[in-house]
């Protein structure tokens, strides 16, 4: 295939001159397909540079895993690695669906990006000079029909010559394959730099061709129409005189105009500083371009400034500040900002929220504190609502107001699992019809029409960057808790959005990093109902619960040959060959050593003692949280031989691996008697988010250590359910089993322990080699020193640019880089090394490759403990042996290598080694490791025990966690003082307000223990640590009697008979609640509901003097005043 522009590469690469060719031929007729071959030039090149250095290919190779090995990053110039890489990225795009994206002018400007590498690759491997290079040469467009006719000849004319090219190729890729690859030393691959960067310096691939090329690539991504070297489109200008500005000719010039192309008018202005420099220092510029293309347009620009890097968004005309983003917006997005300046509501505090979607005023207030955020250019919110309470319902009615306001046009809602993700749908047909939603997945990630978006976390992070950094206007971000901060932060970098937590995690749980992704400080969200407000409420929001405790021998001790007596020792006898040697502790029940007769007696507490159906014949709806599905499967089993009649249809184990799991849930939510099952066994599925209003039996069968998911699996049971048990017998509680102390020790837990996250393979590399360095400068080891600099500038130097994070960090990044700067390794680069660059070397490319970086960490271990003379090197080296040991010698790949591992495994060797042996055998076979056979561990199957498990204990368990034991002890208390009320007669003097000395205290306390011996006056009085008397204490619980109420304010009433109406009512609702709650803190006389009457409470309805009177008729009722 003849080219224009690649035929002086034909006598060196007849493939790299047919591959351009090619992509030229289609460029305008069919640009997809062109892309496609300027990917497969790329390919071929690096292909082609590995072969020609011997550079090592990585195990299965593929475009993008060579341009990030680290070799090749070492040898190649990054504007070089720059180029290669849009080629990769667009080519990737065009081949998996993107089509419709890929503009002719795209396929231009990579072919001249292709033609810029040809260049390099000229003089850089063919002995050419840059007189031999020619210059790009573009083809003209042909009109629609000619070029429909032309693509049809030419797939008719070219189709045989395609075929021969691919086997070409295909012929040339299996003859580099089998040349053997030489890993280089330091001088070859610094020799080979300075060869490549002398083509790139020749052909002048400098900094500002970077970052114009950086800038370039981050609006065409967004799916603006980019001209070639600085050349104009009707949707982007370049260098665009603007007038008015505040320069001596009143003229300045704008870097990039990104126009409407319908009306001409400027949609946004972008304003490009060096990239030493800070982008800020472009915004007063930009902003003097903004307002001057305004007085020629008429219409005010969106505001960009960038150093290639670092990019900024200002919408100053809704006077917001700045605010730094991760891509442009496209045309659409930019439309809609416009759009939202001439028509959206100007405060969104002074909308209602839909009464059809929430009609709780604790919703509505959520929703406003949310909207007041918003009104004071705050982008983030973070609402924690108990589970049950409508976070789902909030969250709709908030999209149905920012949407009805034209705050928002498009809503992205995340959760973490598919079920939820479902329950989120329905809501959202159910309560906005009107906003078309569609579930996000590869088959609909390039749907732009709809309204809502609904994705789990992990399926949006494998398309996110198919949406331009604008196209939502609100993230819901649901289950908000560390994992999210984690693993998807990028998500929330990358959107330019509102942002809205939700969680049900309380408060106090809620790790520090979450506040600061939804920008609220420490512990103060931006609203806040806990469960505690929900049961306190009348009628109550969620129900209460009540914990069993139900232990058995090995559940509290273990299982434990010693502890066995004859009888149990009889029956594992006859289990095992080795009965001694059974010595299990109580956290391996279950996990390493499965007990039938331990599980049974789970079971049976269950059936025996669980919450009843309506009519009593069964258990109501109930969830058993297994360990493991292993777990699950034996209890299932074990349900079944116990209860035979129920024919294997009433219990059924919902987990990952159930195919049919979805199914399951439905017919558990079911309660029209159509659906057998009842209870099921879970493992992790329906521990969080499940929405099923009519469970009543809650089974933790399993330990649990993280207090969120602690309280999610209670969040289960809590939601109400009307006419349960019949008509007007509504669900008013459920009943946890805990067979795992849980509760025990969630009670003594203040605060959750962060476990911290996991580092990542390359982190854990980067940082062993940090030691390296500082072991080698301590122990004064000038080669280990060396030698250890140059690994870890390769590891920064093979750090993704194009990830978030590592664009969030780039100024560091780029620090490092520096001359001079890792060679100096002083206390600071150290710091920079460990705390900034290590937590990023997660986002470098692992693909098929973890077997070599895991040799490179063991290589790098040892390197340490040889310099420190370290007792630990004699284990490690014994694992690297073990290694080797295990490469098997029959395969070709293993066989060129084995002088080096007979080098390896020669005791000789380790005789005296140095850092720079240890580093010759890593270079030497990492690229093998991954054909090392597993290692010969004995395959454990699960030890199965069946002896009877003896020692039960059950008790109700008092609970005493954060938000729930104000409830769980009112109602044990509630419940032995009614029990006393009628006989008591210190009771009933405290009831109606009557002082009491502390005989009656005494006398009260005795009767009390005699009802129930585990309750004390006391602990009702720490209960409520802001009463100082115990008397009121009672109140609260117990209330006050309407006519004893109405004593303390006959005298008020008779005092001023011409009460207003609003008045008295007001004196109606003091003596309700006082009557109901036996007391009332004065600050609430104004807050709700007295503000209900008057804004202003006590004080917009009474006058001062009578203010008074009340305050010291309460004070009195509060036992503060004298009567």
């Amino acid at each position: 295939m003849k080219s224009t522009n690649f035929e002086f590469l034909r006598p060196a690469s007849p493939e790299l001159a047919d591959l351009g060719g090619f992509a030229e031929l289609y460029a305008y007729s069919d640009p997809s397909s062109a892309v496609v071959k300027l990917r497969m030039f790329a390919e071929t090149m690096v292909s082609a540079i590995c072969s020609h250095y011997k550079l090592p290919r990585p195990y299965q190779f593929n475009l993008n895993d060579m341009l990030n090995d680290d070799m090749f990053v070492s040898t190649i110039p990054k504007t070089v690695r720059l180029k290669l890489h849009q080629l990769r990225v667009q080519g990737n795009k065009a081949a998996h669906g993107a089509e419709a994206t890929v503009k002719p002018l795209i396929a231009v400007w990579l072919l001249r990006e292709a033609h810029d590498l040809s260049c390099w690759f000229f003089l850089s491997f063919c002995g050419g000079t840059k007189d031999g290079c020619p210059s790009f040469a573009e083809s003209k467009p042909v009109a629609e029909e000619a070029a429909e006719s032309r693509k049809a000849a030419i797939s008719r004319q070219h189709v045989e010559q395609e075929a021969r090219m691919a086997q070409v190729l295909k012929n040339l890729e299996d003859a580099r394959a089998k040349a053997q690859a030489a890993e280089k030393s330091k001088e070859e691959l610094e020799i080979i730099l300075v060869q490549t960067q002398q083509a790139a310096h020749i052909l002048q691939f400098d900094e500002a061709t970077t970052r114009r090329h950086l800038i370039d690539t981050m609006l065409i991504a967004a799916g603006w129409n980019v001209g070639i070297n600085g050349q104009n489109t009707s949707e982007v200008s370049q260098e665009v005189e603007v007038l008015h500005q505040p320069t001596a000719t009143g003229i300045g010039y704008a870097d990039y105009v990104l126009n409407d192309p319908e009306s001409g008018k400027p949609l946004a202005v972008v304003e490009a500083k060096k990239t030493a420099e800070i982008a800020q220092k472009g915004q007063m510029q930009a902003k003097y371009y903004a307002d001057g293309l305004e007085k020629m347009h008429g219409q005010r620009p969106v505001i960009f400034f960038t150093n290639g890097y670092d990019l900024f968004i200002w919408d100053d005309i809704k006077n917001e500040p700045p605010r730094k983003i991760y891509g442009y917006h496209s045309k659409d997005s930019l439309h809609y900002l416009h759009f939202q300046n001439q028509h959206r509501e100007p405060l969104l505090t002074h909308l209602t929220p839909s009464g059809l979607i929430v009609d709780r005023l604790y919703q509505v207030e959520s929703i406003k504190r949310i909207c007041e955020r918003f009104d004071a250019r705050k982008r983030k919110a973070l609402l924690v609502q108990a589970t049950g309470t409508g976070k789902t319902r909030v969250a709709i009615a908030l999209c149905e107001l920012l949407i009805r306001a034209k705050w928002v046009k498009r809503v992205m809602f995340l959760c973490d699992r598919r079920e939820l993700r479902k329950q989120a749908y329905e809501a959202f047909q159910e309560f906005l019809p009107g906003a078309p939603a569609v579930y996000v997945s590869r088959a609909t990630n390039q749907d732009q029409t709809r309204r809502v978006y609904l994705s789990t976390y992990p399926a949006m992070m494998k398309c996110f960057e198919n949406f331009d950094a604008g196209f939502f206007d609100l993230v819901i971000a649901d289950e908000s808790h560390r994992s999210i901060y984690n693993r998807y932060r990028d998500l929330f970098l990358y959107f330019d959005a509102f942002q809205v937590g939700l969680t049900a995690t309380p408060v106090k749980f809620i790790f520090r990093n979450t506040f600061r992704l939804f920008e609220c400080e420490n512990g103060d969200p931006t609203a806040n109902y806990s469960y505690e407000d929900a049961i306190k409420h009348d009628p109550a929001y969620l129900v209460r619960f009540e914990v069993v405790k139900h232990t058995t021998q090995f559940l509290r001790e273990g299982i434990k040959y010693s502890q066995l007596n004859q009888a149990q020792r009889d029956q594992l006898e006859e289990q095992v060959e080795d009965p001694e040697v059974v010595d299990y502790e109580a956290e391996q029940v279950n996990r390493k050593v499965f007990s039938k007769d331990t599980d049974r007696a789970i079971l049976r507490t269950l059936m025996e003692n669980g919450i009843r159906n309506a009519v009593g014949t069964t258990i109501g709806k109930s969830i058993i949280f297994a360990r493991n599905h292993i777990h699950a499967v034996q209890l299932k089993e074990l349900f079944d031989e116990l209860y035979p009649q129920f024919v294997g249809r009433f219990c059924a184990v919902i987990d990952n691996y159930e195919p049919r799991a979805e199914q399951l849930i439905d017919d558990l939510k079911s309660t029209d008697g159509t659906k057998e099952l009842t209870l099921a066994i879970s493992v992790d599925m329906l521990d969080t988010g499940i929405d099923i209003p009519s469970l009543v039996n809650l089974v933790f069968a399993k330990p649990v250590k993280s207090y969120a998911k602690f309280w999610q699996m209670i969040g289960r049971g809590t939601r109400l359910c009307l006419d349960l048990f019949g008509p007007g017998l509504h669900k008013d509680k459920f009943r946890i089993f805990d067979h795992w102390g849980n509760f025990e020790y969630f009670d003594e837990l203040k605060t959750e322990v962060d476990p911290g996250q996991t580092k990542s393979l390359m982190q854990l590399l980067f940082e062993s080699r940090i030691a390296w360095v500082e072991t080698a400068i301590a122990k004064q080891d000038m080669n280990a020193l060396n030698l250890g600099i140059d690994l870890v500038k390769q590891d920064v130097a093979a750090l993704p640019e194009n990830t978030i994070a590592v664009r969030e960090r780039w100024r560091e990044v780029k620090s490092a880089q520096l001359p001079g700067v890792i060679d100096g390794f002083s206390p600071a680069t150290r710091e920079v090394l460990r705390h900034e660059i290590a937590p990023l070397m997660q986002w470098r490319s692992l693909q098929r490759r973890e077997a070599a970086y895991q040799f490179d960490l063991l290589v790098a271990r040892l390197t340490v403990a040889l310099l420190k003379q370290s007792a630990e090197m004699h284990d490690i080296k014994a694992e690297l042996l073990d290694q080797v040991s295990r490469l098997p010698i029959n395969l070709a790949q293993v066989k060129e290598k084995a002088t080096s591992i007979e080098k390896a495994k020669n005791p000789s060797f380790w005789t005296s080694p140095t850092a720079k042996d240890l580093d010759d055998v890593r270079l030497e076979l990492r690229g093998i490791m991954h054909l090392r056979t597993k290692p010969a561990y004995p395959t454990h199957q699960p030890v199965v025990l069946d002896i009877k498990d003896e020692a039960e204990e059950y008790k109700t368990h008092t609970v005493t966690l954060e938000g729930v034991q104000l409830d769980a002890y009112k109602h044990r208390a509630e419940k032995v003082l009614k029990a006393l009320l009628e006989k008591s007669d210190v009771l009933r003097k405290i009831r109606s307000g009557k002082p009491v000395t502390e005989g009656d205290t005494h006398s009260l306390a005795e009767q009390m223990m005699e009802l129930d011996p585990e309750f004390s006056l006391a602990g009702l009085q720490n209960l409520f640590t802001d009463t100082q008397r115990l008397e009121l204490a009672i109140r609260r619980i117990l209330g006050m009697e309407a006519a004893d109420v109405d004593g303390f304010f006959m005298q008020f009433s008779q005092a001023h008979p011409r009460l207003t109406a609003t008045q008295i009512r007001f004196l109606d609702l003091l003596k309700n609640h006082i009557a109901r709650y036996g007391l009332i803190e004065v600050e609430k006389l104004w807050e709700a509901p007295f503000t209900t009457l008057d804004s202003d409470g006590l004080s917009g309805v009474f006058a001062e003097k009578e203010q008074d009177e009340i305050l010291h008729i309460v004070k009195q009722i509060n036992l503060e005043a004298a009567p």
